[in-house]
Formats: structure tokens, sequence, C-alpha cells
């Protein structure tokens, strides 16, 4: 009995039960078999209580819950919000989901999307569950920011608490291509920028004292600029590093290491490279530390570093991929020092040129991570969700 409760758990929660494998190549296992999903966008792990589950957010507005059962994984829906969301441009739609440090005691889950009406507005809003997280109270919404989208694309989206517990927020520049009307840069709009909030201070939220701006110089939310289309960030369970993907325009794709304060470069650079210009300024702007072009794909999708256990040759490489042509590369540290580092400045470490993990996979719409850090790959466009394995 408690062998098959543990393989269950293991089915739906993605623990490592299978020995570790030092794989030189790594391929993808299907997950919940006999489920699929429409247009599935991110997949997070509920914190652990009696039971163990999993959330997929689908593109159009619905987020699923799986849970064990004595047949697999049961879904059962977690909300529907269709009526509320507009999904017909190709970037819009239910962009982010992140559940509150103490989503055990308090039921809070924040949510990032483009709502009905034009022009487009992106909100997010905070709902509650209020049964334990088995569904989400979609009357219980309270907005905690808005933000008008001048254009359709290049939404960003993404949400998620980082372990200082404050709410990081990823917005695009506001679309068209090329930044026509210069948000990236600009210090006064939210566009283009990965905002820090405070999401337990004062209703709606309040400004962390430690954010850059919050003296003055910028918007006070701002905790970094020069940004394209951050498609996906996320925190080291190790170090704490950021690391945010950044989709270019038509030439470069970029993996950044973010500081507080700091200057990505769009639209002046796209990547470390000048855009739209032979020549300009390189001062005060900071360069990605890993970066392709497209021949090697077209929208980069930013991953998690690997802590797992499973794939203890992948330890400490960040894992990303590219949603045009599936690829999925690892970049390592060259040093262990910056692979244990906390509290040292980012932007000394060093790192091996990428390697090629898996050569051609999905769209990968983004990645997920489990309570034991392995790591998942979502297929936008064949609705399914896979887990990185090792090849011996």
């Amino acid at each position: 009995m408690r062998r098959w409760l543990a393989a269950l758990i293991g089915l739906v929660l993605g623990l490592s039960l299978a020995a570790p494998v030092r794989a030189e190549s790594y391929a993808l296992a299907p997950m919940f078999k006999g489920h699929e999903f429409d247009k599935p966008v991110l997949l997070l792990p509920a914190p652990p209580d009696k039971v163990v589950a999993w959330y997929v957010v689908e593109q159009e507005g619905v987020i699923w819950r799986l849970a064990p059962d004595e047949n697999g994984p049961h879904q059962t829906v977690f909300v529907d919000l269709r009526a509320r969301i507009e999904s017909g441009p190709n970037e819009a739609g239910l962009l982010g989901m992140a559940l509150h440090p103490n989503f055990l005691e308090n039921g809070r889950v924040y949510l990032s999307y483009t709502a009905k009406g034009s022009p487009l507005v992106s909100h997010i809003a905070m709902f509650v569950s209020r049964d334990g997280g088995r569904t989400l109270d979609e009357t219980s919404e309270t907005t905690v920011l808005t933000l008008d989208q001048p254009y359709s694309n290049h939404n960003g989206g993404h949400i998620a608490f980082g372990p200082d517990r404050k709410l990081y927020i990823g917005f695009g520049d506001g679309g068209s291509g090329g930044d026509p009307k210069g948000f990236g840069q600009n210090p006064n709009t939210l566009l283009g920028k990965l905002l820090r909030l405070d999401v337990d201070g004062a209703a709606p939220y309040a400004i962390p004292p430690d954010n850059p701006f919050a003296m003055g110089g910028a918007r006070p939310e701002i905790y970094a600029t020069g940004l394209r289309n951050p498609w996906r960030f996320s925190f080291d369970r190790v170090n704490g590093a950021l690391w945010l993907a950044d989709v270019g325009q038509n030439e470069w794709e970029e993996i950044n290491l973010v500081t507080a304060g700091s200057n990505y470069g769009w639209n002046i650079r796209e990547g470390a490279h000048c855009f739209d210009a032979d020549a300009c300024r390189t001062e005060g702007l900071i360069d990605p530390v890993a970066e392709y072009d497209h021949d090697e794909g077209c929208s980069v999708t930013g991953g998690f570093v690997y802590r797992g256990r499973a794939l203890p040759a992948l330890w400490g490489a960040y894992v990303y991929g590219d949603y045009c042509s599936g690829t999925i590369w690892g970049l390592f540290p060259k040093s262990d020092a910056d692979v244990f580092s906390t509290g040292a400045n980012p932007r000394a470490w060093s790192f091996e040129p990428p390697r090629v993990l898996i050569e051609r996979g999905p769209n990968i719409s983004s990645f997920g991570e489990g309570l034991d850090s392995e790591l998942y790959v979502l297929d936008h466009q064949g609705g399914r969700v896979f887990r990185i394995v090792g090849e011996k």
C-alpha cells in the first residue's frame, strides 16, 4: 500500500523515485498521461499539504488542477475566467499565476491577464481560494495593478514571488516592432520593465523601500529596465539569483541575470548588439549572459536553474529553450563558487558556452519546476506536459 501511494504521488508531483542518472544526453518523458490541454502556458506545483497537486494554466483563461487518484491524476477545473480574458491576439490571454508564500494559510492567488475590451489592458489581480486550493473563487478578484497596452503584442505577463516574498512582474515594451514609442528606455512607464511590489503592505500594494527607484529617478515600482518582452523569469533555489529570458526582435534572443536598477539595453541594443544602428552607446547597459541568433530559434522561453537529484550532471545549470525550434540548452557555470554563491554579484560569474541538451522538442511555452526541483516542459501547440529525463 505504501509503495503504491508513493508511486502515485510521484506520478503527480514528479518526485525522483528512480535512481539518479548521470546522463550525457536528455529526453522528454510524457507527464499526466491521458491528459492534454489547450495552449498551456504555465505549470505550478501546489505547496505540499494533505493532497499533492499541480496547476496547469491555459492561455484562454482556464486553470486546471491535477491531484492523485486511484486511476491516475484527477483533473478538475480550478477556475474558468474565459468570460473576462482577451486571448485573441497571439500574445494575449491568461499569462501568469503565482501562489502567495502563505497560500496554505490565506489562499491568495495572483494572476496576470489581458482583459476583454478595447484598448487592451493588462491586469494583475488577486483572487482567493476558500477550499484549500481545490477551486478559486472568481468573485473574489481584487485589482492590484492595470497597464494599458498600446498594441496587441509584447504583453509579457509572467509573475512570481521572490525569496524576499515580493511580487515580481514582467511587462513587454508595449508591442508593435522595434519599440516605436521608446518605452523600454522610458523611466516614466512600466512598459518594458520588471517590477517589484510588496503586496503584503498597503492595499493594493506598497513600494519596497529598497527598490532601486523608491526615492526617485523612475517609477518606484521598477526593479529593472530595458526589456523588450520578458517571457519567463525564475529564482535560483540555492543562491536566489534572478534569471530572465527576453524575446528578441529579428536577430538575437537573450538570457539575463537581473540585478536591481540594471538596464538591459532594449531598444538601444538587441542582445549584446546595436539595434538598428552601426554604433550605439554601451555605457550603463548590461550584457546578457547568453544569447543566440535566429539560425537556432526565434523566441526564447526562460527556464530554471536545475537543483534536482535525478540528473546530477545537470545540477547548477540554467535550463532554457526556444519556442520555434524546440531546442533546449543548459548554461553551466565555469566555477562551483558561482553555483553556491549567495549574496555575490552575479555579473562577476562566468559560464561555459551553452550546451544543447535536447536538439528538437515541442513549441515550448514554459518550463515548470517541481517542489523537488525536477524540471518540466509545456508544449503550447500539442497541449502536453513533459518531464526532462536523462538517457544513459
